[in-house]
């Protein structure tokens, strides 16, 4: 009958379980079981803090990325005038671009002449092609390729002024940052004996075209140094008796009454805009002001080095 008629499989044995039957399998173990310390937000992968922590671990390699492919690739300096005091300089040039079609006149003819004689190549070019390898500056139609920088250790500076049989006398930059001040430190340094520059390895200006211009060639005669750590580089040049003074415009003691000129010394220059750091104005044995008469708040960094270093100059002829 209809009412009687049961579909086979429909109903469970008496005494029988859906599902598993003996033990859990471990999984309520499992269950109560810590899944360990909760990671730091950087490491979590949809937190904000991971997602500033890898962009600035991608930033960071970056910068490293473009500064070694500034240290390997040729620098190029722009103009008729610092091209020409460059080759006077003897910088070791690889290559010099002239715009084709371009109204020579007697700083070009010097410029070819003296890359022939000093076996530099000469090549003429399309005056697009100059504007594209200097960036658009203001080339007047010459460009002067030179390799990158070869910078000097600072031990090499102070050896240097040993070699010289006069009182050392070397420039330190902290935190300058700007090309244009770098060369020209370097020239006023050039200008006024000293036997070398140091920079630190990081935030700073280095050795660019800019730098090279700015120097006017005085980076081929004086070197150019590297410290890894400026303040322990000062430290190691006052254990090898040379003084340090620093340029503070707070000072109280102006570069006229430098007495520290004639012996072993070095000049620190801070940066632009927050002079001296703390680490490097504390290691100075002295700091010292420019005297001035106007009321200017401060100086352009590489004036302020060119005064300092013209007075130490003065007083070492004296001596």
């Amino acid at each position: 009958m209809a009412g009687n008629d049961k579909r086979r499989g429909a109903t469970r044995k008496p005494g029988t379980k859906k599902g598993m039957v003996v033990g859990s399998g471990g999984q309520r173990r499992r269950g109560l079981r810590g899944k360990g310390p909760t990671p730091k937000a950087q490491d979590r992968v949809p937190h904000p803090a991971k997602k500033r922590a890898d962009a600035k671990a991608k930033a960071e390699q970056q910068r490293a990325k473009r500064k070694a492919q500034s240290e390997t690739t040729p620098e190029l300096i722009a103009g008729r005038n610092p091209v020409v005091e460059c080759l006077r300089a003897g910088v070791p040039a690889t290559g010099l671009y002239v715009a084709q079609g371009l109204d020579i006149d007697d700083r070009v003819k010097e410029a070819v002449r003296v890359a022939g004689d000093k076996g530099i190549a000469v090549v003429d070019v399309p005056r697009t092609e100059v504007d594209r390898m200097t960036g658009g500056a203001l080339h007047q139609g010459v460009a002067l390729q030179v390799p990158p920088y070869r910078y000097a250790h600072p031990e090499d500076v102070l050896q240097a002024a040993r070699d010289s049989g006069l009182p050392p006398l070397v420039v330190a930059l902290d935190g300058v940052t700007d090309p244009r001040n770098l060369g020209a430190v370097i020239r006023s340094a050039a200008a006024f004996g000293a036997h070398g520059v140091v920079v630190p390895q990081r935030r700073s200006a280095g050795m660019s075209a800019v730098a090279w211009r700015s120097s006017a060639g005085a980076a081929a005669k004086l070197p150019v140094a590297r410290a890894v750590n400026l303040t322990r580089t000062l430290k190691d040049f006052q254990a090898e008796g040379l003084m340090v003074v620093g340029l503070d415009a707070d000072s109280d003691i102006t570069s006229d009454e430098l007495e520290l000129a004639t012996g072993p010394l070095v000049v620190v220059v801070g940066s632009e805009g927050r002079g001296l750091s703390r680490l490097v104005r504390d290691t100075c044995d002295q700091t010292v002001s420019v005297p001035m008469i106007g009321e200017v708040e401060s100086l352009n960094a590489s004036v302020a080095a060119g005064i300092v270093l013209s007075e130490v100059a003065r007083r070492r002829r004296q001596r």
